[in-house]
C-alpha cells in the first residue's frame, strides 16, 4: 500500500508533463527532398532579390536563390525564352514561382512522391491565393510558348530545353484561355486555383512582405491539421483545439507504460478512467 501512495504522484507528475510535451508536426516546417533542397530549413545571410523574403527561414542556398533568377539557370537548365524573349512583368512571376518552390518551409502538406530521376518528392495541389494566380496570368498573356506543361516533353538534344518539333509559338491567353488553366497546368498540377484571397490563412502566397511575417505558415498549419482530421464533422473544429486533443493522448500513450510499472495496482483499473479508449 505505502508503495502504491508513494508511485501515485509520481504518475500524476508522468500524465502532467506528458500534456504539455510538444508534438512535432512532421508535415510543418520541413523541406522536400528534391535536386536542390537543404535537408531541412534554417536561416540564410542573404537571399537574393526576390527570393529574399524566405531569408529568416529558407530550404535554399544563397547559390540557388541567384540562380533562380537567370534567364538560362543552372539549376535545371531551363530557358524561359524558348519562344523569344519573354517580357519581365511575365518572367518575375516565373522567378517568384521558382523561389516559392526552393525556398519555402511551408509547403509539407502538399509533398507528394515523385518519379523523376532529379527529385523523390514534388508538391501536388498546393492552394495559391486567386490574386498571385490572376496577376500571373494577367502579366503573362502576351508572353509566347509553345507547351501547355512545362515539365515534361521538351527537346533536351542542347542541354536546354526547346520547343518540341511540330509545336508553335503561341501567346499564352491562347495556351492558357484562363488563370486556372496557367497554374494548374504549367507544372502538372503543382498548384491549384482557389478562390481564396490573400489573408484568408486558406490559401499559399507566391508574393509576400517579409516585414509582415510569412502568412504561409498558418496556411500549412490549417492544412495539416485538416489533413490529419479529415473525418465529416471536425470542418468547424478550430485546428488548436484540435492539436491540443491530440497532444495529449499521444504523449499519455508514451509515458503510460513506464507509470504502470511504477504503480501495478492502478494497471486493473486504468479502462474505467477512459485510458483505455484513447
Amino acid at each position: 500500500a505505502g508503495r502504491a501512495m508513494a508511485a501515485g504522484p509520481v504518475l500524476l507528475v508522468l500524465l502532467a508533463a506528458g500534456a504539455v510535451l510538444p508534438v512535432r508536426d512532421p508535415l510543418l516546417n520541413v523541406c522536400m527532398d528534391a535536386k536542390h533542397h537543404k535537408s531541412k530549413p534554417g536561416p540564410e545571410g542573404k537571399l537574393h532579390d526576390q527570393c529574399s523574403p524566405w531569408k529568416d527561414n529558407a530550404c535554399c542556398t544563397a547559390n540557388t536563390s541567384s540562380e533562380a533568377h537567370k534567364d538560362e539557370s543552372n539549376l535545371y537548365n531551363f530557358n524561359w525564352n524558348h519562344c523569344g524573349v519573354m517580357p519581365p512583368k511575365c518572367k518575375r512571376h516565373f522567378i517568384q514561382d521558382a523561389c516559392l518552390y526552393e525556398c519555402s518551409p511551408n509547403l509539407g502538406p502538399w509533398i507528394d512522391q515523385a518519379d523523376s530521376s532529379w527529385r523523390r518528392e514534388r508538391i501536388l495541389h498546393v492552394p495559391l491565393c486567386q490574386e498571385d494566380c490572376k496577376q500571373w496570368w494577367e502579366d503573362c498573356r502576351d508572353a509566347v510558348t509553345c507547351k501547355e506543361n512545362w515539365h515534361k516533353g521538351w527537346n533536351w538534344a542542347t542541354g536546354w530545353n526547346r520547343c518540341p518539333w511540330g509545336s508553335m509559338c503561341r501567346p499564352f491567353s491562347e495556351v492558357f484561355p484562363q488563370p486556372k488553366d496557367l497554374c494548374e497546368k504549367i507544372w502538372s498540377h503543382s498548384y491549384k486555383y482557389t478562390t481564396a484571397r490573400r489573408g484568408s490563412g486558406r490559401c499559399i502566397q507566391m508574393w509576400f512582405d517579409p516585414a509582415q511575417g510569412n502568412p504561409n505558415v498558418v496556411v500549412a498549419k490549417y492544412y495539416s491539421w485538416k489533413k490529419r482530421s479529415s473525418p465529416a464533422g471536425m470542418e468547424d473544429l478550430a485546428p488548436e483545439s484540435n492539436q491540443a486533443v491530440c497532444a495529449l493522448p499521444w504523449s499519455v500513450l508514451v509515458l503510460l507504460p513506464l507509470a504502470l510499472v511504477l504503480l501495478p495496482e492502478v494497471a486493473c483499473g486504468c479502462g474505467s478512467h477512459g485510458w483505455g479508449s484513447l
